[in-house]
């Protein structure tokens, strides 16, 4: 939990810190949008990792004998976290390359956007740490899903709309032409990073409604 949150904490400052300095939304660099990447990739390599040996510690703990590392545990983990782990690859595999190669010069500020979608993760983290502490019935514990809605729903849901504006104000066009004037590989790419976090958006809902 102590290594999401100082990442997080990283990217956001380093997505904040691209998106005050490129004012110009299409062409305007920015050093943090390219190298904070090789800080990105070694981390989702690592989560991935970690999730993997939290998968099989709690496995094992309900009794399912599995050997570490074996097939049959590796199975089980990407069939339970299969969103979870689609989504670190498609950043690894997919955002990676497209950031560091095939946007050339363009687009840092977006770059940056995508950064600060990370804000909520500190929050997840502490949430987490308090169920395990037993403090779930907490006011702190409260007080902390609030935070991780209004964090969530900020920088990974209203994100997206943001960044369609900021274009729109940048050319001078209606938000809704946006679409129609970028390339379709930016739409794809949007929604495919919007999908999940709609689906995760649901169950922290979900959740929060028990909880209040």
């Amino acid at each position: 939990r102590l290594v999401s949150t100082v990442q997080a904490t990283m990217a956001t400052v380093s997505g904040i810190t691209v998106v005050l300095n490129c004012k110009d939304v299409v062409y305007d660099r920015h050093w943090l949008a390219v190298e904070y990447i090789w800080v990105l990739v070694p981390y989702m390599t690592y989560d991935i990792y970690v999730m993997y040996l939290c998968h099989w510690h709690k496995s094992r703990d309900r009794g399912v004998v599995e050997k570490k590392h074996s097939l049959a545990s590796v199975r089980s983990f990407l069939l339970q976290e299969r969103l979870m782990v689609t989504h670190h690859l498609f950043i690894l595999v997919v955002l990676t390359p497209v950031t560091q190669h095939f946007r050339g010069e363009l687009g840092d500020f977006f770059v940056g956007c995508i950064f600060t979608a990370e804000l909520s993760t500190p929050f997840v983290s502490l949430g987490k740490i308090l169920m395990q502490l037993k403090m779930q019935d907490t006011l702190l514990h409260k007080v902390n899903g609030i935070l991780i809605l209004v964090t969530f729903f900020l920088c990974r849901i209203l994100l997206f709309p943001f960044m369609y504006a900021a274009y729109a104000r940048q050319v001078g066009i209606p938000i809704y032409m946006v679409p129609f004037r970028i390339p379709l590989h930016c739409n794809i790419a949007n929604a495919s990073l919007i999908a999940p976090q709609l689906y995760w958006f649901r169950l922290i809902c979900r959740k929060a409604a028990r909880l209040y």
